[in-house]
């Protein structure tokens, strides 16, 4: 925010309102952005307008000239972006110089009022439309971060949501505040991760923050001046540095999977984050969960937005899932859909949970420059009903119409076949089939990696490539729910196909899943060796009762019961 001059002449007023680099901080603001360019960084600089142009100005008085005014009288100049000469001068002097040197977009600031010498006209709305239209020019793609200016306003910014307060309630807020947003068509909104002001410092809070901003349409991690708030990982202990970096690398991951969401709401209006209702309009349960989102096609997230229990270390959240079948995206564990539940989760996980069918592209490294479309995917493949995807992309130049995108259309089948008695011991065979790349200047040859959640076994993986067949490698189980199979760099022009054979996926396994809960839970050693002993003897409604008997502390029943209940097979 204060990249420009603040400590001014008191009788010019405060340093709110700035243009000129404070050499001080920056000696050389050229080669300051340079540098970042050349990290693969793009820059904005924070802006408040309201306070005109002022005589210790680098351009005040090029922008005197341009109005007719001398510059001789060091009189201010006021804002007024209802006037064609002032907006005139105020773009070309005030900003295009910093944009020569390195300046990527602009971050609008304003808070003075909804008035101009226009009447009706809002100077908010007024920025962003010539900030965003002027953004265009040389064919640029468009962009502002800025504050909401009302309805219509969605046309235009990346939106901010303002200065939130650090805590629960503030966090408790936001899921609800950014889906509902699309109601309204307002698609684009990002927070102040962690909160901006106030509050107490709390590391759970935090990562749950954390957590939310890589689920949400923007991440944006800010925070005042003071010494004490600062976002960065490591201020937050060695706990919570570990989960903040892990949901950091998430976010960078699912890049190509939210950008082909974000093409869909640029031809189609459907928004990447939006409530479940929208998706459900008919469902009376898609209503009373206004926290939880669908995020993308296929994914649902239910945001943890109170503290965890201090026995059990598990934050909990009331969800609903729609009809089918969805697995937990970091564990891998089956949940039958059509009912509200409770899901329990540790501070390292969030409730995220993929539609069966789901194939979701990943960038392989999350450290890779974001603005380029990657060499190489993960394709996460979740099991158990016919679905797919497409990859949407484009070179980033330009107004973004159809006839620039790049496509890949991705299917996945799947077909079950039964070889046990009564249909118990199940198999199933599926294909992954990868259509030509279409599309300007489209990638056809890139470096591809299958991850298949909540498979237990591949019994044969064959990889497909025009006339060539060749079989491939399921890596071992390496605990985390997922199978990975490396299919190497591939070229994509004539497709690809990938085909499963006797896929089998892990079975619940409700005593291991109950004693790592009972393991990290404070409580007696008695009563833990209490409940795995009916978890051992019991199962089902008959489990359920034993367990309510003992009054268990906390939500760890709760838990349990999310456990037991999660799929009927």
């Amino acid at each position: 925010m204060d990249w420009h001059q603040v400590d001014i002449d008191p009788a010019l007023g405060n340093g709110w309102t700035g243009y000129t680099w404070d050499r001080t901080l920056f000696a050389d603001p050229a080669g300051f952005l340079a540098d970042l360019h050349s990290r693969d960084l793009h820059v904005t600089l924070n802006v408040h307008p309201a306070d005109g142009v002022r005589r210790h100005e680098d351009a005040y008085a090029d922008v005197a000239r341009d109005l007719g005014l001398d510059p001789e009288t060091g009189l201010e100049i006021a804002f007024d972006i209802s006037s064609a000469e002032f907006t005139e001068a105020y773009l070309s002097r005030l900003h295009h110089p910093h944009e020569r040197i390195g300046v990527d977009f602009w971050w609008l600031d304003w808070q003075s009022g909804t008035n101009t010498r226009v009447p009706g006209l809002d100077p908010l709305w007024m920025l962003n439309h010539v900030h965003y239209q002027d953004s265009a020019r040389r064919g640029r793609r468009p962009l502002i971060l800025s504050r909401y200016a009302g309805l219509g306003s969605h046309r235009y910014p990346v939106g901010f949501s303002g200065d939130t307060i650090s805590t629960w309630g503030s966090l408790d807020f936001q899921p609800y505040f950014t889906a509902t947003a699309a109601n309204v068509g307002y698609f684009w909104w990002s927070h102040d991760i962690g909160g901006h002001l106030g509050g107490s410092k709390d590391n759970e809070l935090a990562t749950r923050w954390y957590q939310l901003g890589a689920l949400s349409p923007i991440n944006r991690l800010h925070s005042s001046s003071s010494d004490f708030s600062s976002k960065e990982p490591w201020r937050f202990g060695p706990e919570a540095e570990r989960i903040m970096i892990r949901f950091l690398r998430l976010r960078h991951q699912l890049v190509p999977y939210l950008y082909s969401a974000m093409w869909v709401s640029h031809t189609d209006a459907v928004a990447p984050v939006r409530p479940m209702y929208h998706d459900h309009p008919s469902e009376p349960a898609a209503y009373s969960v206004p926290n939880q989102y669908l995020l993308g096609p296929d994914l649902l997230v239910a945001p943890i937005t109170t503290p965890r229990d201090h026995r059990t270390h598990l934050g909990q959240v009331t969800a609903w899932l729609p009809e089918g079948t969805w697995f937990d995206l970091f564990s891998g564990r089956r949940y039958d859909g059509g009912r509200r539940l409770t899901l329990h989760r540790t501070l390292a996980e969030l409730p995220v949970l993929a539609r069966a069918g789901a194939v979701l592209p990943l960038a392989a490294d999350p450290l890779a420059d974001v603005a380029a479309n990657p060499e190489a995917l993960v394709l996460l493949v979740i099991p158990g009903a016919d679905g797919g995807c497409t990859l949407l992309e484009d070179d980033g130049r330009g107004g973004a119409t159809v006839a620039d995108r790049q496509q890949t259309a991705i299917t996945f089948t799947w077909s079950p076949r039964s070889t046990g008695s009564g249909g118990a011991d199940t198999e199933a065979d599926a294909v992954l089939t990868l259509a030509p790349p279409t599309g300007p200047g489209v990638a056809t040859v890139r470096t591809l990696t299958l991850e298949l959640v909540g498979v237990d076994s591949v019994r044969r993986v064959v990889v497909v490539t025009g006339e060539r067949a060749q079989a491939a490698h399921l890596d071992p189980d390496d605990g985390t729910g997922r199978r990975e199979v490396e299919l190497g760099t591939l070229d994509l022009s004539a497709g690809v196909q990938v085909r499963l054979e006797g896929v089998r996926l892990v079975p619940p396994d409700v005593g291991a899943a109950a004693f790592a809960l009972l393991d990290e839970a404070e409580i007696g050693y008695d009563l833990k060796a209490q409940v795995m002993e009916m978890v051992g003897a019991l199962s089902g409604r008959a489990l359920l009762s034993a367990l309510h008997t003992l009054e268990l502390p906390g939500n760890l029943y709760g838990a349990l019961l999310e456990i037991v209940s999660a799929t009927a097979g």
